[in-house]
């Protein structure tokens, strides 16, 4: 059987780094994991091909090829998730839709003609057999959470990873938290699953072994959720790194209790961790008590920030604006929180009720529930009644963003972080090879784009002539969030520009101004 796995497009987001991964010559930030380990899953005398449609297009040919089509996706790449599937059934190709977003949508909206749900390792055999018979079920459902061990080595051979920034590892699936807002803990679970170290590691030597030498995601919601293991698999990845002798680099998200752990935070620095991503979501604790984010409470969040960015880790930070608490100063707080914390790449949103979610059944009660959302909240679009008055709040937002991403202000952030990642005294300094041929290449675009045509060419050229004097330490770190905050400001305008022509719109089809419009400075 000719099987073809197929990845939908992200929109052009805050998220996808699009405008930051072309100095780099790459089309997208990571392959499709999940696809990749559905694949290894599959039978082994299945032909299989995988299109990524973020880095290639999907060919009428390969369309001929094959006999079924399996689209994973997310609820953010909704749209184009669809309109795959319905371009494979008038092809007359067997369609099956699986990922998180069959896990939060209706069956019925993805328009495919089987749905998986659930995590696919326990599953994928059942629906191979129905397949090859022609008698598949519409819909697959995993009865429980199936063990890691069971997952296998994604297969890399159906991707083409020159196209790629990151390549991805999956150490675990669930969080221990519990907050209202998440899908993930409604998908795998709050008892964290891990892989075995060895597992771990040997996704490591194939991914090696194919030559990739470059940063490496992981990509659990919560690396930290099971701390004993992870610090168990940091001791091997640092003694991995000795192995090979390599300057592979790492990433993943985690939770703010990681400030709490000395250790651990040692651990990760010398396990090659450079950059974690922790839903920080707002400075004002009674927004974080009423959405349940417990972790972040009775803690100085900016304290917390400084002490993780201290072991030389970056931090990317999640930020939610629309909380039922937020009051008229929540704007100003965010911005005035973001600028003290160090964080360059603050991803603020508006808040986003997903389906399946503690927030979404809650509102839906209280029939605040406008649509079933985008899955983007770095967008304009809110899918439920906030509390705050809902063009204020969209109004404030943009503010923010304005404010955060303004050059200024953005710089003055990253040189907050690398001042707090400057080495102690006596402390030695590992010398990274950063100019490789693709940071070569990203130099060379960002002195172009940003220090020769950029609109705001002064504010670059201090930067790095502040870099060059006080910061050569971390040169490679500085100009890469140089080259993301390129794309972040890109994102900011067009947003900007969007919601303009939104409001002109909606004044000339009602005849009257837009209110309550807060001061965007």
């Amino acid at each position: 059987m000719n099987v073809l796995l197929i990845y939908p497009q992200f929109p052009d987001t805050f998220w996808s780094f699009k405008h930051a991964l072309k100095f780099l010559g790459k089309r997208a930030a990571q392959p499709p994991l999940g696809l990749m380990t559905v694949a290894a899953l599959l039978p082994r005398e299945w032909k299989k091909r995988l299109v990524d449609t973020n880095v290639e297009g999907l060919s009428e040919r390969d369309l001929k090829w094959a006999d079924v089509a399996m689209v994973s996706g997310m609820h953010i790449q909704r749209e184009s998730l669809v309109a795959i599937v319905e371009r494979c059934r008038a092809h007359g190709l067997r369609t099956v839709v699986g990922g998180p977003i069959a896990s939060s949508l209706p069956a019925a909206e993805l328009k495919a003609d089987h749905i998986v749900i659930g995590e696919a390792e326990s599953l994928i055999a059942d629906l191979a057999r129905d397949l090859e018979q022609h008698a598949a079920k519409a819909v697959y459902q995993a009865a429980e959470r199936p063990q890691m061990s069971t997952s296998p080595l994604p297969d890399l051979s159906l991707i083409k990873m020159n196209r790629y920034s990151t390549m991805t590892v999956q150490y675990s699936r669930g969080c221990p938290f519990n907050c209202e807002f998440c899908d993930i803990i409604e998908i795998y679970g709050r008892r964290p699953r891990t892989k075995a170290i060895a597992q771990v590691l040997a996704e490591l030597d194939q991914l090696y072994a194919a030559g990739w030498r470059e940063a490496v995601f992981i990509v659990d919601d919560n690396f930290i959720g099971n701390k004993p293991r992870a610090k168990q698999l940091l001791v091997a990845l640092a003694e991995w790194r000795r192995q090979y002798k390599t300057s592979f680099d790492f990433l993943t998200e985690a939770s703010l209790n990681l400030a709490d752990d000395p250790e651990l935070m040692q651990m990760m620095k010398d396990a090659g961790f450079v950059s974690v991503f922790l839903g920080i979501e707002t400075p004002d604790e009674s927004g974080l008590i009423a959405s349940n984010k417990l972790q972040n409470t009775r803690r100085s969040l900016l304290d917390s920030v400084a002490t993780i960015q201290s072991y030389g880790i970056q931090v990317m930070g999640g930020f939610i604006l629309g909380f039922d608490t937020d009051g008229e100063d929540i704007f100003d707080r965010m911005v005035e929180f973001i600028q003290k914390s160090g964080i360059p790449i603050a991803m603020v949103g508006l808040l986003q009720a997903m389906p399946g979610t503690q927030l979404f059944r809650r509102l839906w009660k209280e029939g605040r529930i406008l649509d079933m959302g985008q899955g983007d909240n770095t967008g304009d679009n809110l899918n439920f009644l906030p509390h705050m008055d809902a063009a204020r709040l969209v109004e404030g937002y943009r503010s923010v963003l304005k404010r955060i991403y303004s050059c200024e202000a953005y710089y003055e952030r990253v040189k907050v972080y690398l001042n707090r990642t400057q080495p102690k005294l006596g402390e030695r300094v590992s010398k990274q090879q950063w100019m490789t041929r693709a940071n070569a290449r990203a130099f060379v675009t960002s002195i172009v784009r940003q220090g020769v045509f950029g609109r705001q060419r002064w504010s670059y050229w201090k930067f790095l002539m502040t870099v060059a004097t006080r910061y050569r330490h971390c040169v490679g770190a500085a100009m890469t969030l140089a080259v993301m905050g390129y794309h972040l400001q890109v994102m900011t305008r067009r947003l900007s520009k969007a919601m303009d022509a939104a409001v002109k719109a909606h004044e000339m089809q009602t005849g009257q101004p837009t209110e309550s419009r807060v001061n965007p400075q």
